[in-house]
């Protein structure tokens, strides 16, 4: 939806039956981003990224960013949290900022799963549970496929162990040669798709179990070019982007509401 701006993006989304955005504000249009949601009655979550040359610098920015987005009042917000080849400790110091700025503003930071970050791995993230057990997780499991090359059946105590962290869901599907099939609906993807339906049916149940009254999840399937393949020499996608995201929101809209 790059060619609207957010009141006409928040209005298609409205009209599509979605309960709500994520939102990476790029354009630093916090303000004209919010207000087109919240004027639609849709919740706002918002996305916050560390970004910076050095440690110290991302480390700043990291705490600007999200003291920004905390200041807009959202549901919650979902960060992509350190660097893969920061150290542990390193890392440890970017989760501390988001646990300060948490407690300081009241506005949860979830710490989403994907490639690049400290979270970019399955067996990578155990450190960090056991160092912070009250760490909220984004699962957003298809980068840990395609870091794998894998479904991941050999690790499933460590996935359990993640799931058990989980707040938020990415529907994003993944495969061992990369993060998103290029669609969900086609036959050949069935595997996949079962694979994560099984993780999601998983968080749902937790969380049922715990009495949660909300379990919110994106329908994440990313733009061409870049997740969603194209073809070559003309560079169309081989998909609708936005098809496949209302395709996913009907299946699991269907799959786990009640009533």
């Amino acid at each position: 939806m790059e060619h609207l701006n957010y009141a006409e993006a928040a209005q298609r989304v409205k009209a599509a039956g979605y309960d709500g955005m994520e939102i990476a504000v790029w354009d630093n249009k916090y303000d004209e981003a919010a207000q087109a949601v919240k004027e639609r009655g849709l919740d706002l979550i918002l996305m916050a990224f560390s970004m910076g040359d050095t440690f110290e610098e991302m480390q700043q920015n990291y705490r600007a960013w999200l003291e920004k987005v905390t200041s807009y009042h959202p549901r919650f917000i979902n960060s992509h949290t350190g660097k893969d080849w920061y150290s542990f400790e390193q890392n440890c110091e970017m989760i501390r900022v988001a646990m300060e700025v948490q407690e300081q503003t009241g506005v949860p930071v979830l710490h989403e799963t994907h490639r690049g970050r400290l979270t970019y791995s399955a067996p990578t993230i155990l450190p960090y549970l056991d160092a912070f057990p009250q760490l909220r997780l984004t699962a957003d499991f298809s980068h840990w496929v395609n870091v794998a090359e894998s479904y991941l059946a050999d690790q499933e105590d460590t996935i359990q162990r993640a799931i058990q962290h989980t707040s938020h869901i990415h529907s994003r599907i993944g495969h061992p040669q990369g993060p998103q099939v290029n669609d969900p609906r086609a036959p050949e993807w069935q595997e996949a798709l079962n694979v994560h339906l099984a993780w999601w049916d998983a968080i749902v149940e937790m969380h049922r179990q715990k009495g949660t009254d909300t379990l919110t999840i994106t329908c994440e399937f990313g733009p061409a070019p870049g997740y969603l393949p194209t073809l070559p020499y003309t560079n169309l996608p081989v998909a609708s982007q936005w098809d496949i995201n209302l395709y996913m929101k009907e299946l699991l809209s269907e799959r786990y509401n009640e009533g």
